[in-house]
């Protein structure tokens, strides 16, 4: 049985993501790192050498003057990682693309290029898209609702996996001395007619050397624990504490299994930022520092409206209590996130104010202190079956390098973390089976007759 070992991804919000309004003020970060091809090789290539099994790059389709400033200026996910894929050798390529406005032949036609292009290292991050705003850049009159995305998305999933069956293994044959180029009988149709989408493929490019790009999704509600305990070979989420992280890893995975699935082949991968410190009393000095530089509580609020449908909290007295109705405003966007800050607002009977600190405070790291320390509390999650991996919030670039200079070695030393890379896939590399084409075990019938 081979043995378990720690995952790591590197998740790279170049000049600021969420909670990050100032970070690109840093000098070690250029200020166009956002759209910088350059920047992105270079923190990718440092992720590899370490021997990380991905990179992620988050995305959506929808801003606003107060989005994070990454949001407001940033590289389209596959073309990003088509760029990546030729510039590095092993590293997985796990970009973010919305269900909601995407069409299944496109997008399943799209990944398989990037999966095709890297030699088996794509990954997808199936999502639904909670920016309510995001129907007005797709000539939609309104944001479909949260059970309907839900549904699309399994169906468009479905559709796209069905398309990424459309070649059997030998379909080409491309035999130059009997000018045979293709076996017909293993390309494949799909004529798929459902609820959202009628189908016809094949799809025009074969299967990749890991069978079909790896599923990654990162729902946190009822529905989007389902989905990814039904589709998903990983899971993206957030824990503020160990007890948080085993809870939703026994959740999920026992939701896997209750769906006839093999829990051990989804891997769970929260996300954190890390800081690194000579002490563990410096590293929690330099969290502080960061935190209060990154942003202020005028930036905090004006970015508190994003789970809400972007509605503008700006309007309300922050020290007035927190504005209940504001929920409605959320039904179609972020409606977990946003109905379990406003029920703990309710129920702790916080200000705005309040509300606004505690999402921020809420941002810290269980992941704080010197290199021993911060290997040691990664060790007890891991061992304590919290996480299988964890994905590694680039911000400010002196703390990922000394993550990656200090951290990982001394999880090498321990025999938690990979000092090469076992596979060329990444799906080999997470210690995923490749799903056989849908049509294999017909074949097999058919040619064994």
């Amino acid at each position: 049985m081979t043995k378990r070992q720690l995952k790591l991804g590197l998740v790279p919000t170049g000049v600021g993501g969420p909670g990050d309004s100032n970070r690109w003020l840093d000098t070690d970060i250029p200020v166009d790192a956002s759209v910088s091809i350059d920047w992105y090789i270079d923190v990718v290539r440092q992720a590899e050498a370490a021997k990380f099994d991905l990179v992620f790059i988050v995305d959506s389709q929808f801003i606003t003057a107060n989005s994070p400033p990454h949001y407001l200026n940033r590289l389209e996910p596959l073309t990003l990682l088509s760029a990546l894929a030729v510039a590095t050798q092993r590293i997985g390529l796990v970009g973010t693309l919305t269900t909601s406005y995407n069409d299944p032949f496109n997008l399943a036609r799209r990944f398989a290029s990037l999966d095709l292009i890297s030699k088996g290292r794509a990954g997808w991050n199936v999502v639904t898209s909670g920016d309510a705003g995001t129907a007005g850049n797709f000539s939609q009159p309104e944001h479909l609702d949260y059970d309907t995305r839900y549904r699309r998305a399994v169906e468009f999933l479905d559709v796209a996996r069905g398309l990424w069956s459309s070649w059997e293994e030998g379909a080409l044959v491309r035999d130059r001395a009997t000018g045979q180029f293709l076996d017909a009988d293993k390309l494949h149709r799909l004529d798929h007619d459902g609820e959202f989408f009628q189908v016809t493929g094949p799809l025009n490019i074969q299967r990749s050397p890991q069978g079909e790009p790896v599923i990654f999704q990162a729902g946190d509600s009822d529905q989007g624990r389902d989905l990814g305990a039904t589709i998903a070979d990983a899971i993206f989420t957030h824990a503020a504490t160990i007890e948080q992280g085993q809870a939703f890893y026994a959740d999920l995975k026992g939701r896997a299994a209750r769906q006839g699935r093999d829990p051990d082949q989804i891997v769970i991968l929260p996300g954190f930022s890390v800081y690194v410190g000579d002490t563990d009393a410096d590293a929690r000095a330099i969290e502080r520092q960061y935190r209060s530089l990154d942003q202020s509580f005028d930036q905090a609020l004006a970015e508190f409206g994003r789970p809400f449908g972007w509605h503008d909290f700006r309007q309300y007295d922050p020290d007035a209590p927190f504005p209940v109705a504001a929920l409605e405003a959320a039904k179609n966007s972020f409606y977990t996130q946003a109905k379990k800050i406003t029920d703990q607002a309710v129920a702790e009977g916080w200000t705005l104010r309040q509300a606004v600190e505690r999402v921020r405070a809420g941002r810290g790291s269980p992941f704080v202190g010197s290199a021993q320390t911060v290997a040691d509390e990664i060790q007890r999650w891991f061992e304590g079956r919290a996480l299988d991996g964890l994905n590694v919030h680039l911000g400010h670039p002196s703390q990922f390098r000394r993550f990656v200079e200090e951290v990982v070695p001394i999880l090498q030393e321990r025999g938690l973390f990979r000092t090469d890379y076992e596979a060329d896939t990444l799906r080999g590399n997470l210690g995923l089976t490749i799903p056989a084409s849908r049509h294999q075990v017909s074949a097999g019938q058919r040619d064994a007759a």
